[in-house]
């Protein structure tokens, strides 16, 4: 028996692929299955199940370009309502896979259908769970996504997910490991850790949902408090994944579809679509086709794609570095933005050559900020995350977190200028051409963000350790 992780960081998630015997399971497969089939082939050996813990809503599961390449069936837990082939498997079902079996968990309060599949090894003991987004390291999955569709409250469905890890999880023996579908990074919970693995014993020991003696009251109030709103592509990844998507490869296709500065620009004012520049923030700032959007590829790319661009049926023209078309194409695919209309041939430095206009950012260092700043006068605008801004911040800056621009951007006055950070530049550079795109000029991104700033001597608060400021 091998078990492998095979974790994606820009979307802090674990899919799994277990062999035993000559047969294999994949567990919460991404979009792309290329590597899967590559692997079963490379391996010698039969997929036989698809397993998926619930219709996720970080991505788009390869469940259906994968059972089509190979036959395997898609399996879910029990409540699972498909619209198309898959089995709704019955609570404490087993299927065999080589020596070992694989056992069905109903394990709702996340979603009605969140499935914990159950390893037993080849000598009938209890090897491991893959608990999706039931049971993560350090956190539990946040119990608000599913209210509408099972028409309960966020209250009672964290009712049900207490139970559910009571009488299924924690029932297990302590060193039973635990691989969940989600890590650090993921809107899926608010408190995950940064490892991926780790067993039932040691989760009772320091998984705050997990400790000895909580009521359920208790657990209803801690795991509904302090949440924050889902990304609104969420709900759009869950219908593709119970309803179907175009395959991944006519995605592909489309994507790489190379456009000349001229034809680029040509789709852009005939189709409308969002010009969405994936180069480094350094080089964006630079200078950049006007009103596109920069996400940077060698960030969380995926995930504030999702959460800032939200309808996944939006047309998309992509700028890349020359090389990562593809890479852009794949990560788009992921998170469900099927609509893409093609990339610009030669990347950013075609665009200059053929003499089309460009805009730039007004970006400085935080040793410029230094000597410009006045506190108290210039206003500032710090757009991490609350808890980041909790722990140490510029004196007298504004917290507008990056998620929430959509709301913010509307106050914003035209006439006043503002200084903008994140803390690197990564975020901020993704506010800025935002900014830029709706109008905004009256603005300087800094550079570097705080992690720069907090070498100068500009008067800040007293730091505070994260996750003080997250209990």
């Amino acid at each position: 028996m091998q078990i492998e992780q095979i974790y994606t960081g820009c979307l802090a998630q674990g899919a799994y692929y277990i062999t035993s015997n000559g047969e294999a399971a994949i567990i919460d497969p991404l979009r792309e299955t290329q590597p899967y089939l590559d692997r079963l082939e490379r391996d010698n050996v039969t997929l036989k199940y698809i397993f998926e813990t619930h219709f996720h809503a970080d991505f788009v599961s390869g469940h259906l370009d994968l059972s089509r390449a190979t036959g395997a069936p898609i399996v879910y837990g029990p409540n699972a309502a498909c619209e198309f082939e898959c089995i709704s498997a019955n609570d404490g079902q087993e299927f065999s896979i080589g020596n070992i079996k694989i056992k069905v968990l109903h394990t709702p309060g996340h979603t009605m259908e969140s499935t914990t599949f159950l390893l037993i090894d080849e000598n009938g003991k209890d090897h491991a769970i893959f608990s999706g987004d039931t049971l993560f390291i350090g956190d539990v999955g946040r119990p608000d996504l599913a209210q509408k569709a099972a028409h309960l409250t966020q209250e009672q469905l964290a009712g049900i997910l207490f139970h559910s890890l009571r009488d299924k999880i924690m029932t297990l023996a302590d060193d039973v490991i635990v691989y969940p579908a989600h890590g650090a990074g993921s809107a899926c919970g608010k408190n995950m850790s940064k490892e991926t693995v780790s067993t039932i014993g040691n989760q009772k020991a320091t998984n705050y949902a997990l400790r000895a003696n909580m009521t359920e009251a208790e657990f209803i109030q801690e795991v509904t408090e302090g949440l924050l709103p889902p990304p609104a592509y969420f709900g759009m990844n869950v219908a593709m994944n119970k309803k179907g998507y175009d395959s991944f490869e006519n995605v592909l296709h489309l994507g790489m579809r190379a456009l000349s500065p001229e034809e680029f620009e040509v789709a852009a004012e005939e189709t409308g679509a969002l010009i969405l520049d994936t180069r480094k923030n350094g080089e964006f700032a630079k200078g950049f086709i006007p009103q596109s959007i920069n996400i940077g590829i060698d960030g969380d790319f995926a995930p504030w794609v999702g959460a800032l661009i939200a309808n996944v049926k939006q047309p998309i023209l992509i700028v890349s570095e020359v090389g990562q078309e593809e890479e852009t194409v794949t990560r788009l695919s992921r998170v469900g933005f099927d609509n893409l209309i093609g990339h610009l041939e030669g990347g950013f430095a075609a665009w200059t050559k053929a003499g089309k206009e460009i805009d730039i950012v007004n970006r400085i260092t935080a040793e410029q900020l230094a000597k410009e700043v006045k506190i108290g006068e210039s206003l500032i605008i710090d757009i991490r995350r609350e808890s980041e801004y909790c722990a140490e911040h510029i004196d007298e800056a504004y917290n507008k977190p990056l998620a929430a621009i959509n709301d913010w951007i509307k106050d914003i006055n035209p006439k006043e200028h503002f200084y903008l950070h994140c803390a690197g530049g990564y975020r901020s550079m993704i506010a800025a051409s935002i900014l830029e795109a709706r109008g905004f000029r009256n603005f300087t991104e800094i550079e570097g963000g705080f992690n720069a700033i907090a070498k100068t001597d500009i008067p800040k608060t007293d730091f505070v350790c994260q996750s003080k400021v997250l209990k």
